[in-house]
């Protein structure tokens, strides 16, 4: 994911490997891509849009043989007139061979996103949150649970994490058990993030973590769940954890404020003893005689 100001341009590489055992010509170029209901989607073929007509890859195509390899450069460059918001598009990887049925083209595509938020200053900040979990089962009886996740950044978030079950029947733990890869989340989306769990699991009742993240951002929830016999069971709705190294941090804090405070007291209680000896001193009593004026000093054995 990049943020960049309109007028700037940057330059990527990728790689893009031939794993048949055969060598073949590929064929690399920008298109289209969107967020619709939890997935990223390239468009069909070389469908345009915005961020596609500001990307270049060079080379364009190449004849990659047998187990090797062709690293190719990725150019994005934003025009000076950009309007500022997320874009996305991908950089596909395109290899076509003829079919044996029909004379039909088979093609093969594999692709790479593109992340591309435009506008001035800093990216926008991310953040999503854990609203609630469901238990449930799966048609052929495996528990499940679905996170509903809320998009409430302004990024979009491609969600990975785990789930964890404690406190469990006769003080049984489980997990952690991974998310189902390949939610991505658009800006002000909200939808489930999916865990599947191993059948031997009993119903419960269970206190559930979860731990999801997006990059670097990572946000925990809990709640106490159980599995239904089929069917769902009704959400439940999360409160959300602290991560342990924010409690260390806040701990710390409260440490240094009283420290601060503690210090801030010392001292102005040895300023008010001060100004209390000052008022006391006798009247017509001077300044102590400087040592070694009008005076020899003599050494004290």
């Amino acid at each position: 994911m990049d943020h960049l100001a309109p007028g700037t341009t940057i330059q990527r590489r990728i790689e893009v490997s031939n794993s048949t055992a055969s060598s073949e010509h590929i064929v690399l170029y920008p298109a289209a891509a969107t967020i619709a209901k939890g997935s990223f989607l390239g468009a069909a073929g070389h469908t345009p849009n915005e961020v596609s007509t500001w990307t270049s890859v060079d080379p364009g195509a190449s004849d990659v043989p047998a187990g090797e390899r062709v690293t190719a450069t990725v150019t994005v460059d934003v025009p000076r007139d950009a309007a500022p918001g997320e874009q996305y598009g991908v950089v596909w990887a395109e290899a076509s061979s003829p079919s044996t049925e029909g004379g039909v083209t088979l093609v093969h595509r594999v692709g790479i996103r593109i992340y591309l938020s435009v506008g001035p200053g800093g990216p926008p900040a991310a953040d999503f949150t854990i609203d609630s979990l469901t238990a449930e089962r799966s048609p052929e009886g495996h528990p499940m649970v679905r996170a509903t996740v809320h998009n409430t950044g302004g990024r979009a978030l491609d969600m990975s994490g785990t789930l964890e079950l404690t406190a469990g029947p006769g003080g049984l733990s489980a997990g952690p058990f991974p998310a189902t890869l390949g939610t991505t989340l658009a800006i002000g989306d909200t939808q489930p993030v999916t865990i599947v769990l191993d059948e031997k699991i009993p119903a419960g009742p269970w206190d559930a973590r979860i731990s999801l993240r997006s990059g670097l951002l990572e946000r925990s929830a809990r709640a106490t769940i159980n599995f239904p016999a089929a069917g769902a069971s009704p959400s439940v709705r999360t409160t959300p954890v602290r991560p342990g190294w924010l409690s260390v941090a806040i701990a710390a804090l409260a440490v240094i404020l009283l420290l601060g405070i503690t210090t801030l007291l010392v001292v102005r209680a040895r300023r008010s003893r001060t100004l209390r000896d000052r008022r006391t001193i006798p009247t017509g009593a001077g300044p102590p005689e400087p040592i070694g004026v009008g005076k020899p000093v003599g050494l004290v054995r």
